[in-house]
């Protein structure tokens, strides 16, 4: 992988892990605690050791310290833990680094991290006279996420693992000895300088890792390794070849202190698995649970309730007006049976007899087949004419109604001519709702006038 292609991996890296954080940071800032104070019980297992605390999983950020500082110092080298040095210069010497750091913790597993460090990286050749010294300072801001513990069991973690991955600037300036024993200071001249009288300044990707030791609840002991990559071939005061980025690494070791009132935990070591312990053996969280619990079964009580169906008719027992209908009875929206006036007449075979229908139907009924068919034998042996009469009930437009009267009478045509009638022997005339042969205000009365009758010629 080349110096561009990784560079813009850590910037995409950082960017996704940036995200991260502001969304968790959101998450932990809108969340609303549980009304009850936590109060942490004494378990039986031994690694839960009892303690008593206000803070709550989903309590927001605001019961937490979240700031810290820190102080580091170390040792500065141009190789690198991944491979790669400054190449032009043979020899790579340990050199001293240092910083100060500022992180706010935005979650339990993420924090912004601004870093100021300096220090020295230097080198020289065996071969010649040549040797660089670079005297720098830099400010970085990263994104720090904690990615394990080995104690994660406990109420407080006491040992983090962490990657950071950052972008900042970095000022410098390169002196020494080129190799034609002459001496260079590079921001007045030399290896090819022009010399601007100021240091030099460039971009800087830092990316490392590192473990974390709590000490107590405000203090912690850091050990970490970065490294640094310079946008620029300059930082040892020479540029040759294909070696136009720089790079150096930095090893440390510092101590870091968390800001804040004593009385609240660093959200940093709070260890949200056992919180969620906690609170699932909260007392009161407990009895709201029990609460919420014979609401819902109240809830539930009320809606088999309304499903009640004593006689079983499809209409619950709340809105049945005919309770204890027989068994297998055709009901309406109220429980009560439907009566079909006509359909006894047109079970029984009757020639001519009134032909019903469901409402907004013009498909024929079984139980009208009987009839039909008698009134069929009849004009086959007698030769008589007839017209065929539909009507309809009154819900729904006229309009609508002639035209499902007309289609009523069709069925009825077709059925005869299907069973041998003469088609030239059947006219048929709608009427809607005109007509009716009883009340439509009632649904006995609706029920009658959905019907075909013969007017025999």
């Amino acid at each position: 992988m080349n110096y561009s292609t990784l560079r813009k991996s850590v910037a995409s890296t950082f960017a996704a892990m940036l995200v991260a954080g502001v969304v968790s940071a959101q998450t932990d800032s809108t969340a609303t605690a549980p009304a009850a104070t936590t109060t942490t019980t004494t378990t039986t297992d031994s690694t839960m050791s009892a303690t008593t605390t206000n803070a709550k999983v989903f309590g927001g950020r605001g019961q937490y310290r979240t700031w810290s500082i820190g102080f580091n110092a170390g040792v500065t080298s141009p190789t690198m833990a991944t491979g790669g040095s400054l190449n032009d210069y043979q020899n790579n010497k340990i050199e001293l680094g240092y910083g100060i750091s500022f992180r706010d913790q935005l979650g339990h597993n993420f924090g912004l991290q601004l870093d100021v460090r300096g220090g020295k990286v230097s080198g020289d050749n065996n071969t010649n006279p040549a040797a660089y010294s670079t005297k720098f300072y830099q400010a970085t801001l990263s994104g720090v996420v904690n990615v394990a513990t080995i104690d994660f069991i406990r109420r407080k973690n006491s040992v983090n693992f962490f990657l950071t991955a950052g972008a900042g600037l970095a000022m410098y300036n390169p002196t020494g000895v080129t190799a034609g024993n002459q001496t260079f200071d590079f921001k007045d001249g030399g290896q090819a300088n022009a010399g601007t009288g100021s240091w030099v300044k460039e971009y800087v990707i830092p990316v490392g890792a590192g473990v974390k030791f709590r000490l107590s609840d405000a203090v912690a002991l850091n050990f970490g390794y970065t490294q640094n990559f310079i946008d620029g071939g300059n930082f040892d005061g020479l540029t040759t070849g294909n070696n136009k980025k720089d790079h150096y690494s930095y090893g440390y070791g510092g101590l870091e202190f968390t800001l804040g009132s004593g009385s609240k935990p660093s959200l940093e070591w709070v260890n949200p698995v056992a919180m969620m312990y906690d609170e699932l053996y909260d007392a009161a969280l407990r009895q709201e649970v029990e609460a919420l619990k014979g609401r819902v079964t109240n809830v539930e009580n009320a809606v088999n309730d309304l499903k009640k169906d004593s006689d079983g008719d499809g209409v619950s027992d709340q809105f049945d007006k005919c309770p204890n209908t027989p068994a297998g009875s055709v009901v309406d929206g109220s429980g009560c049976v439907i009566v079909f006036p006509k359909d006894t007449v047109a079970t029984a075979g009757v020639a001519y007899s009134n032909i019903q229908f469901e409402f907004d139907s013009s498909v024929l009924r079984t139980s009208a087949y009987p009839a039909l068919d008698a009134t069929s034998a009849d004009l086959r042996s007698s030769g008589k004419t007839t017209e065929v009469q539909g009507y309809a009930s009154s819900e729904g437009t006229a309009a609508h109604n002639m035209t499902l009267s007309r289609d009523r009478a069709n069925s009825v045509k077709t059925y005869l001519v299907n069973s041998g009638v003469s088609a030239s022997k059947l006219k048929v005339k709608a009427f809607g709702e005109t007509k009716p042969i009883a009340d439509n205000s009632t649904e006995e009365g609706r029920i009658a006038n959905r019907r075909v009758a013969f007017q025999v010629k």
